[in-house]
């Protein structure tokens, strides 16, 4: 990425199907600007971004693949095997400036939500309330894509204070933001979580779950609060989606198969793909198994996690062997791609709240076996913090959760098998657990501050 605004511009012009010449020709301009501010005069024409930005949060190196599979592979859970190369340098913490990440993907994805949240909807032409509710769910995208850059990027594991730029205009004479420090993009995750919801209208309710709702804006604010240990927010937050009765734990019965399906019951939010638009050989389903047409397999499944689950246990139903390897062969299930990419789902939330109720006093119990009464798993007698984090594992394993979880209860990454690829623990604090800013991004913007250890 040559800066983070050059970015917006052409996705912009991109959004809008406008021609242009290659991104190494182009430079932002006013003339630009003024194509952007005189192009949306109907509220479909916000339709139309908003999907362009849903489509950037599908892509191969956001979750379509990489962002769910980096924070699988540096954990407990995983490893790569070498396969085909793929993932190898994450899972063994060697990574440098010169990984890229999901860094241009999330700015690129910014540029169509800032576009929309800046719109004055009252000079469209169309249906107006429906406008606020696109806006709204702009509010939400901008949020969990700061989020997620936060968490990757951020210095609030390693000892710093500096988290990323929050961008918040596509403003073409802003070309160089600095960094916000952890604290003000935690502070403007949940501003912009709460104008969501405010902003959202249930009435437009999307049954497919493939786009954000105001419930969707509550659940993500419970992640957010449980990753920062704010426990009052996330036992609201989390209230706030169970109260709304639009959503159920999967039966044990359906835990399998609810895989392969789209839209379940207790799915809050999701990333539509289809026989016509999926990622294909780079999706989840190649790179976790083999199978017989020659996918990659580059990410297997380390051994002790078969001793994870108690006999009856449906969860265990989404492990299998390929010949000696134990794979994940249950979630993403088609080799194809064409199963929906799960963001965020009730059980998550559930579990959130019995984090947050464990923390506050609250009848965290209850909770927490709310979810093994529904999978076959013996119920807990007590709560403590390490079994909501075993169950936490247990039901979002290969999800790209636990890495997350592990770094925000400030653990370190054990190294306790041969089949890992790091070669001692890393421990906690260790500058490894946060990736470099882009070389590309540190060349192109003097206002950036690199990572200790890059």
């Amino acid at each position: 990425m040559k800066k983070i605004n050059f970015i917006y511009t052409l996705v912009f012009i991109g959004l809008l199907s406008f021609t242009a010449c290659s991104t190494d020709d182009l430079e932002p301009s006013l003339e630009q600007n003024k194509l952007v501010e005189g192009s949306i005069v109907d509220v479909s024409n916000l339709f139309g971004i908003l999907k362009g930005s849903y489509d950037i949060l599908s892509l191969t190196g956001y979750y379509g693949r990489d962002f769910i599979i980096n924070n699988e592979v540096r954990t407990d859970n995983c490893f790569a095997n070498g396969s085909s190369g793929r993932f190898t340098t994450e899972a063994s913490f060697s990574y440098n400036a010169n990984s890229g990440y999901m860094w241009d993907e999330a700015y690129r994805a910014l540029a169509g939500a800032n576009i929309i949240i800046n719109t004055d909807v009252t000079k469209l032409t169309g249906d107006q309330a429906y406008g606020k509710h696109l806006q709204g769910q702009a509010y939400a995208i901008r949020a969990l894509v700061h989020f997620d850059l936060l968490k990757s990027y951020g210095q609030q594991h390693v000892g710093g204070t500096l988290g990323v730029p929050y961008v918040k205009e596509f403003k073409g004479s802003d070309l160089y933001p600095a960094r916000n420090t952890v604290q003000e993009v935690k502070t403007f995750i949940m501003e912009d979580l709460n104008s969501a919801f405010t902003l959202m209208d249930e009435a437009f309710y999307d049954k497919s779950k493939q786009f954000m709702s105001k419930f969707t804006a509550k659940a993500l604010e419970s992640r957010v609060a449980v990753y920062f240990g704010m426990w009052p927010e996330a036992k609201l937050a989390a209230e706030a989606v169970i109260n709304s009765n639009r959503y159920k734990i999967i039966l044990a019965g359906d835990y399998v198969a609810s895989w392969g399906q789209d839209g379940s019951s207790n799915s809050i939010f999701e990333l539509a793909f289809s026989s016509t638009d999926n990622q294909g050989i780079n999706g989840l389903g190649y790179i976790y198994r083999k199978g017989t047409s020659g996918s990659y397999g580059d990410v297997q499944v380390l051994n002790e996690v078969a001793n994870l689950y108690e006999v009856g246990d449906v969860r265990a139903g989404i492990l299998g062997y390929e010949g000696t390897r134990l794979i994940n062969k249950g979630k993403f299930p088609d080799l194809t791609g064409f199963d929906n990419v799960s963001v965020i789902r009730y059980e998550e939330v559930i579990l959130n709240y019995a984090e947050a109720l464990f923390e506050t006093g609250g009848d965290a119990l209850t909770q927490l076996n709310k979810i093994t009464s529904n999978r076959g798993a013996s119920a807990y007698t007590v709560v403590t913090k390490d079994n909501i984090l075993n169950e936490r594992r247990k039901e979002l394993i290969f999800e790209g959760f636990r890495y997350d979880d592990l770094l925000r209860t400030g653990k370190s990454i054990v190294k306790f098998s041969l089949q890992q690829n790091i070669a001692s623990t890393i421990p906690y604090g260790d500058p490894r657990m946060t990736w470099a800013i882009p070389k590309a991004e540190m060349d192109a913007n003097s206002n950036m501050v690199q990572n200790t250890g890059y």
